[in-house]
């Protein structure tokens, strides 16, 4: 973790200048920095950084960071500082994680070199490479982060961002092999054979296709990122001196280079002696460049993998060589340069071992073994999601829990924050909205699934989008079963996001995990229907808004099948008769936000004959189409809850002490969070399976995947009213109350299971 006193040092001698200077300079260029002129000006050099000399500013309460040149004679072409500025300038302006560019100087009178100033980004800076003293899930999520924050780097157009003319166009990967073989030549203090013969066979073996451009940073690693700090997410990546416009995949396999490190050479910071792969969490080579290929909507093979491992340590040799030759000139600006030396000949004998072996093309696409890949266009939904949450609904949380604390025991804790409809806007202007419904969204429930993950991760934000319950349940009825009126009338503004709706199943008086017990009746009178019975648990129908239900009920002209006894018909939520009796509480929250899980009772009911759903007698029928994708749904986003509900138990395990050590040091508690990625690993395949299932056979086929899923997912412990974990066990409680005990999904998947082997058996 970043640590100013352990990151920084009183500014070394070489490296010295005179600093009231630069602070009379900083006082004309940057207003906030003369709004305390009593406070003392504050200077500490960052140990690390080989290349250009980093400095820490501050005065009064405002912090900078200031990169400069290098004194002295410098390699040509090299230290370009400039170029710094101007792509930080640029990816700051795209809402991209770096720090914030302040201003240039170009007068090398004010402190003896062109510098620029940036704004100073709290978080934390690992310095060893395999993450020792963190948790192996942490350490996993550190390095997806990683990874997909590249592929959104990759996937800028370089036209767009006016960036065509920051690289010498088509050509990188020879221009590469050229450029850091003369680096090396100049800088060399000995005569190496593995770089001359790495760089002969490099020159030779140029890939077919060296025309892609992309922005690329050129040491794309995790020591020159910034993570939140206490989230496994990345919010500034710093050091952009070799950035250029290049092929991607130099930096794909610059990133994973580490996994193919010579074990004669120890990792920068690396303090095990382990090797990379070998480290608990670490996440395979293969899963990173997966990883990558869905952020990015890369489904193509790497050709020539090879040449760019190779020219990955090729690279590296040669930045060590520059390292060292700087430091026996006296201006490296690292403090333990001179060790990097011995490292140049084995990272040169590896790179010309992994040039010659037997030549590879990688898949993009995943593993052999992967079954649920998302389409292309839900990999770029899904960074879309990724990315409004990240801006937009993750800031909003404090806002929208102030909001129903201050308005707990007042009628107003019924209506929804105002923020809520700027969110909605936001999202439909960006295309994020109803993205639940396939013929709408163009996406599997595959895709969704991993969608609707994400959205769990915040308890409003499937709303944001348009895809909360039950409202995508009741959209999906009208959409597969309504009439050409019905969707004009309820479907049209569902989708719009103009009116809400509430689902009503479950009954007060009878045991509702037996649905053929229902007792509320749906009686034909002329040309209307009459609806009498209570509901309870109808969700959602204390929502202002929310103007029609969906009741299940039975019919008079019932069907000898007790599966054909039940219809389910449409009432507008004013209609006379219909008696919001009572809001119910689930662990003492009446869950407002999500309009509350009301009783309500139907008294004489009127509702026009057109009301009912496909036909008296269908009601089974529709609710099994309607509760598989929804399931799904629900499920995902319980996942999504889960991991931050593991993220809260991490970062707790990591902040308290008991009995001398940290709490994720008593094996009791290191158990749990294991238990807990266990469990959530298995409830997310269990319902991408069920999601896939229903993307190939149809949600009737898949009723055992999706009953499957129903008993794993919607599981929390430690419940607790100091904690949001009760707030997320509440809902996800509810929801395997509402959509059936388990008992009787157990039940279900035992008999489809026990016909299934029975038919086996009969084949032998």
């Amino acid at each position: 973790m970043a640590n100013l006193e352990a990151d920084t040092s009183a500014v070394r001698g070489k490296h010295k200048f005179d600093e009231q200077r630069l602070e009379g300079y900083l006082s004309t260029h940057l207003p906030v920095f003369s709004s305390s002129p009593a406070a003392p000006f504050i200077v500490r050099q960052y140990r690390s950084g080989q290349s250009n000399p980093t400095f820490f500013l501050q005065k009064g309460p405002n912090k900078f960071v200031l990169r400069k040149k290098p004194h002295g004679p410098l390699l040509p072409g090299a230290h370009r500082i400039e170029r710094e500025y101007e792509v930080q300038k640029v990816l700051f302006a795209t809402g991209f994680p770096v720090p914030q560019a302040l201003f240039y100087c170009n007068d090398v009178m004010v402190i003896g070199t062109e510098f620029y100033v940036m704004a100073h980004v709290e978080g934390r800076i690992f310095r060893d490479v395999t993450l020792a003293d963190v948790l192996p899930a942490e350490r996993s999520a550190l390095y997806i982060a990683l990874a997909e924050t590249l592929s959104r780097l990759h996937s800028f157009n370089i036209h767009k961002l006016n960036l065509t003319g920051y690289g010498k166009g088509k050509g990188y990967c020879q221009r590469q092999v050229t450029t850091w073989k003369k680096q090396y030549d100049r800088a060399a203090h000995t005569d190496i054979p593995a770089m001359n013969q790495l760089a002969d066979w490099l020159i030779n073996n140029l890939p077919s296709d060296d025309n892609e451009e992309c922005l690329i940073h050129g040491d794309f690693r995790i020591d020159n990122i910034i993570f939140h700090p206490t989230e496994a997410r990345v919010i500034a990546v710093l050091d952009w001196e070799l950035s250029t416009v290049g092929h991607p995949m130099s930096d794909l396999a610059y990133f994973v280079g580490p996994c193919f490190w010579p074990r004669e050479v120890r990792l920068f910071g690396h303090v095990s002696d382990k090797s990379f792969t070998d480290i608990e969490g670490m996440p395979a080579c293969e899963d990173l460049m997966s990883i990558y290929s869905r952020c990015r909507g890369v489904d193509s093979p790497v050709q020539d993998w090879n040449f760019f491992l190779a020219l990955t340590f090729f690279k590296l040799a040669g930045i060590l060589q520059g390292i060292h030759a700087r430091f026996l000139l006296g201006n490296s600006s690292g403090e333990d340069a001179s060790i990097f030396a011995d490292m140049v000949r084995p990272l040169a004998e590896n790179g010309l071992k992994l040039a010659k072996r037997e030549n590879t093309m990688v898949e993009l696409s995943g593993s052999p073994g992967e079954l649920f890949l998302l389409s292309t266009k839900g990999q770029r939904v899904l960074q879309q999601v990724k990315q409004f949450m990240k801006q937009h609904i993750f800031p909003a949380q404090e806002e929208f829990v102030a909001y129903y604390i201050k308005n707990e025991n007042s009628p107003l804790r019924w209506k929804k924050p105002d923020v809520l409809e700027k969110l909605k806007e936001l999202a439909k202007a960006e295309g994020l909205w109803n993205l639940f419904l396939p013929s709408i969204s163009g996406l599997s429930q595959t895709d969704y699934a991993f969608i609707a993950e994400e959205t769990g991760k915040c308890f409003f934000a499937p709303e944001v989008f348009n895809c909360q319950a039950p409202d995508t349940g009741n959209m999906e009825v009208i959409h597969l079963y309504g009439t050409e009126e019905q969707k004009k009338q309820w479907l049209e503004p569902l989708l719009a996001g103009e009116i809400q709706s509430c689902f009503c199943m479950t009954e007060p008086d009878v045991a509702s995990s037996d649905a053929t017990n229902m007792e509320c009746s749906i009686q034909r009178d002329g040309d209307s229907y009459i609806v009498n019975g209570k509901k309870w648990w109808s969700s959602g129908a204390g929502n202002p808004n929310c103007k029609v239900a969906i009741v299940m009920g039975k019919t008079t002209n019932a069907s000898s099948s007790r599966y054909k006894q039940h219809s389910m018909i449409i009432v507008p939520m004013d209609t006379k008769g219909v008696d919001h009796v009572r809001a119910l509480k689930v662990f003492g929250y009446e869950d407002t936000h999500h309009g509350g899980h009301l009783e309500v009772h139907f008294n004489n009911v009127r509702v026009p004959a057109s009301n009912l759903i496909l036909g008296e007698g269908r009601g089974f029928e529709i609710a099994q189409g309607r509760l598989g994708p929804g399931r799904i749904h629900h499920c995902m986003r319980c996942i999504g809850a889960a991991e931050i509900a593991l993220q809260l138990m991490c970062a707790r395990a990591a902040q308290r002490q008991t009995f001398g050590k940290k709490l994720y040091h008593h094996e009791v508690v290191a158990h749990w969070i294991a238990e807990s990625r266990i469990a959530i690993e298995q409830a997310r395949l269990l319902t991408l399976r069920a999601a896939k299932t229903i993307d190939t056979v149809g949600s009737a086929r898949a009723r055992k995947e999706v009953q499957n899923l129903q008993i794993v997912s919607f599981s929390f412990r430690w419940v607790s009213q100091d904690f949001p974990l009760a707030f997320m066990y509440a809902a996800a409680r509810t929801l395997r109350i509402a959509d059936g005990p388990d008992e009787v999904h157990l039940s279900a998947v035992a008999k489809m299971e026990l016909v299934e082997q029975a038919k086996l058996f009969s084949r032998m």
